[in-house]
């Protein structure tokens, strides 16, 4: 949560959240089962939505959420997560992105990352090669990691050439 919070400051974006209300008197598979996604935020009618999540391990919630943020009419839904595991395989996401209720799903390269998955029209590989090397070389050399670790600057250039219509790789 504090990552997303950080994130629409930096990018200057509303935040909503949805609070995963849980049944804890269940058990099923091991886990407590959701009751139900409540949302806490401003209209998304018309809007391009990010999810953002540490893990999508199956997927379940970040579907749950994809289909209520389109249920309340938001334009785009891209589902962003530093790992993807998709433990119970991609069939559900190949539904909703065919469906058109979700249209990206971004994660990084730090965890294996099948051929199957990196072949889906609808996925996005954000490689970290680069910053992991930049770390491991800061590290080898004693040299500080705050900007590495202070993604803003980054960030604001990033806005900056996808306000000037530049190609952003």
């Amino acid at each position: 949560m504090t990552r997303a919070v950080f994130f629409a400051n930096v990018l200057g974006l509303d935040m909503g959240m949805f609070y995963k209300r849980r049944d804890y008197t269940k058990m099923v598979d091991g886990r407590n089962p959701i009751v139900a996604h409540e949302f806490l935020g401003t209209s998304v009618e018309g809007k391009d939505v990010l999810i953002i999540d540490d893990m999508i391990s199956s997927g379940d919630s970040m579907i749950d959420v994809a289909k209520e943020l389109k249920r309340r009419k938001a334009r785009k839904v891209f589902i962003c997560s530093t790992f993807g595991l998709f433990t119970n395989g991609l069939r559900k996401f190949d539904e909703y992105y065919e469906n058109g209720l979700i249209d990206r799903v971004l994660t990084t390269n730090l965890v294996y990352q099948t051929p199957e998955l990196l072949s889906r029209p609808y996925y996005i590989n954000v490689d970290m090669s680069k910053y992991i090397a930049l770390i491991i070389d800061n590290l080898n050399h004693d040299a500080s990691l705050s900007e590495l670790l202070n993604p803003v600057g980054r960030i604001h250039r990033l806005l900056d050439k996808y306000k000037r219509g530049e190609v952003i790789e």
